[in-house]
């Protein structure tokens, strides 16, 4: 009852904070059968700060409530609103948890709820706890290429910043270099160009042997801070900004 009453109070807070044109462009861009109120991103934020804030007793229990029961509705703003309000209680969340989670990523069928749960919600849980890195292979063989992705962006955040399991997160990768799934090809792409910004070498030690293996699409993404040395070595030309000016200059 306390969760219904929780999720009434939020859907009544979106829905007086969405904009019809803007509820009619987020469904076509997003290419969703979900119902939108047109509520956008900053506006979630502010609900979920300040719902998080006057309840302060949403604890595992409760978000773990108020999160499948957002995912029961047909409602993409309600569900994003119980995602931010995860994301901002992610500190009380546990390995234990991440089951659960995995279950919204199953249940949802869009990158921006999945790769906020992804990076945001389940990476920040598998850094706080490294044994849970044992659940990434098995995410990384489930039919649904949705899990699969998590299983590749679960790291993002740690080894954007130099730390996180590199050797994970390559044997991942080098088992879904073959997919012809653009989502799978874009992470991998999106996690090796975040690494380089930290440790370059690492990422051309990879795509160097696999330069005939990985599609156009993730070369394209994980190379683009490389070297201009690095990049012409992989077969591509120097990286310029929208200004025509090279990387790093």
């Amino acid at each position: 009852m306390v969760a219904l009453a929780r999720l009434a109070d939020l859907d009544g807070q979106l829905r007086a904070a969405g904009k019809p044109a803007r509820a009619k462009f987020d469904k076509s861009y997003l290419k969703s059968d979900l119902r939108f109120y047109g509520v956008t991103l900053p506006e979630i934020h502010r609900i979920a700060r300040e719902y998080a804030r006057e309840h302060p007793d949403l604890d595992r229990r409760a978000l773990r409530e108020l999160a499948i029961g957002a995912y029961a509705t047909d409602k993409h703003d309600l569900r994003t609103v119980a995602i931010a309000l995860l994301d901002r209680r992610r500190r009380v969340l546990e390995e234990r948890d991440l089951p659960w989670l995995i279950d919204l990523i199953d249940g949802s069928n869009t990158w921006a709820h999945v790769d906020w749960l992804a990076i945001g919600v389940i990476g920040d849980v598998v850094a706080r706890y490294p044994a849970s890195l044992r659940w990434l292979p098995k995410w990384g063989k489930q039919k649904n290429f949705w899990i699969r992705r998590t299983a590749l962006l679960a790291q993002h955040d740690q080894l954007k910043v130099g730390k996180g399991e590199w050797p994970l997160f390559a044997r991942l990768a080098d088992s879904m270099l073959d997919e012809q799934e653009f989502f799978i090809r874009k992470a991998i792409g999106w996690v090796l160009r975040e690494t380089s910004k930290k440790r370059p070498k690492l990422v051309y030690d990879y795509l160097r042997p696999r330069r005939d293996r990985v599609s156009g699409l993730t070369l394209r993404e994980g190379a683009k801070y490389l070297s201009d040395a690095q990049r012409r070595s992989l077969g591509l030309a120097p990286w310029r900004d929208r200004e025509g000016k090279p990387f790093g200059a």
